[in-house]
């Protein structure tokens, strides 16, 4: 599927159609995730329950090697 942005205010906006939305179980309420790799654009509904799942895992990885800074933060 091929889309063009609008603008909106000083801004562009893609609009996404129903469809996709109903698809993906995205309503206006739903957090989205934007990312890139310098070459695409990714957009992504940010299910809160996947959102902590990295994040736990990344605190899995990282805090057995950086436990002195966060606990010097932490004082």
């Amino acid at each position: 599927m091929v889309k063009k942005l609008t603008k909106h205010g000083n801004s562009l906006a893609l609009v996404i159609d129903r469809p996709i939305l109903d698809l993906l179980k995205i309503d206006p309420t739903t957090p989205l995730e934007v990312t890139t790799d310098g070459k695409r654009l990714t957009i992504s509904p940010v299910h809160p329950e996947a959102r902590k799942a990295r994040f736990d895992a990344a605190q899995k990885l990282a805090h057995p090697k950086y436990a002195k800074a966060f606990k010097k933060l932490a004082e």
